[in-house]
């Protein structure tokens, strides 16, 4: 699919490809910003739009919902290749999930959040790491400082995906890894094809006009958004990850976590309602909740020209 020398092996397929959009969007229907504000020109920052929606319940994220996610954590650190004193930073840290496991692996470990409310539990959870509150397109970090840069279902919330991409290359060393971890296909994840459209319905309408969002499920996509950012991806990881919920209860409360925009427009009690209808299917006899799902994790190091 790709080469180290920037050739894209995956050109033939392009061809085929109508633009970088499709009229569903995965990621979209778990995603706080509005579409039409996806493909907007960069001006306010992404923390000042996502920060206080992500942070309103900080709390369930971290106990709730980040637990669920930590097989995919480790997966995608040891597809990045963390090891021992290795310097990693993770754009869209979060309460510190991926940080956790990274330092417990050896790893110098910082993170960046737009959230003020889940930067100030990773911080508690691991005060010997820097964390920053910040914008992913403006990282507060100096030129070539990391050996990894992660985005663990992050990049494709900014405002500004390439320029946020272009920051995360420009952080890394040469020859470092930027990551960029998204869902696969709706139809290879169970949150995104089965639960999450209840609570997209719950949303208001985008305005007319308004452009679809950018399809990050297609690799190519991802591909030409890390090439524009000066990156040359090499390698893909296809992960396959259960996001796995000791009852209905606390899948409801890790994914209301992630709905603050639905929340706003329909109350609450509809939200929890919403999902709460979705989970049957997924609901072993033990009451757990088994939610498969599939995510696309792209590896590239940055272009630097002599």
């Amino acid at each position: 699919m790709f080469s180290r020398d920037g050739t894209s092996l995956s050109s033939s397929r392009r061809k085929g490809r109508k633009n970088l959009f499709s009229d569903v969007s995965e990621m979209a229907l778990l995603c706080h910003i509005p579409y039409w504000q996806h493909q907007r020109k960069f001006t306010m920052g992404t923390s000042q739009i996502q920060g206080r929606l992500w942070g309103a319940r900080a709390a369930d994220w971290a106990e709730a919902n980040e637990p669920a996610w930590e097989p995919l954590f480790r997966s995608a650190l040891d597809c990045l290749g963390v090891r021992p004193s290795a310097r990693l930073l993770d754009i869209g840290c979060g309460a510190g999930g991926t940080l956790i496991i990274a330092h417990a692996c050896g790893a110098q470990i910082y993170g960046l959040d737009a959230a003020e409310n889940l930067v100030a539990i990773a911080r508690r959870r691991l005060p010997e790491a820097t964390i920053e509150i910040g914008e992913m397109e403006d990282l507060p970090f100096e030129d070539d400082m990391f050996d990894i840069v992660c985005g663990i279902n992050s990049f494709q919330f900014a405002g500004n995906v390439a320029r946020a991409l272009s920051e995360a290359g420009r952080v890394c060393r040469p020859g470092g890894t930027v990551g960029m971890l998204v869902w696969g296909q709706r139809k290879d994840c169970d949150i995104v094809n089965a639960v999450m459209p209840a609570v997209f319905a719950l949303l208001p309408p985008a305005p007319a006009g308004s452009a679809p969002p950018m399809q990050f499920a297609d690799r190519a996509v991802v591909e030409e958004l890390m090439q524009q950012a000066g990156l040359v991806p090499f390698k893909l990881h296809e992960l396959a990850a259960a996001l796995i919920f000791p009852n209905s209860a606390t899948a409801v409360r890790a994914i209301m976590s992630a709905a603050a925009r639905a929340i706003h427009h329909a109350g609450e009690d509809d939200v929890r309602e919403a999902i709460a209808g979705r989970l049957g299917p997924f609901t072993r006899d033990d009451g757990s909740v088994v939610l498969n799902n599939r995510f696309l994790l792209t590896l590239a190091t940055p272009f630097r020209s002599h």
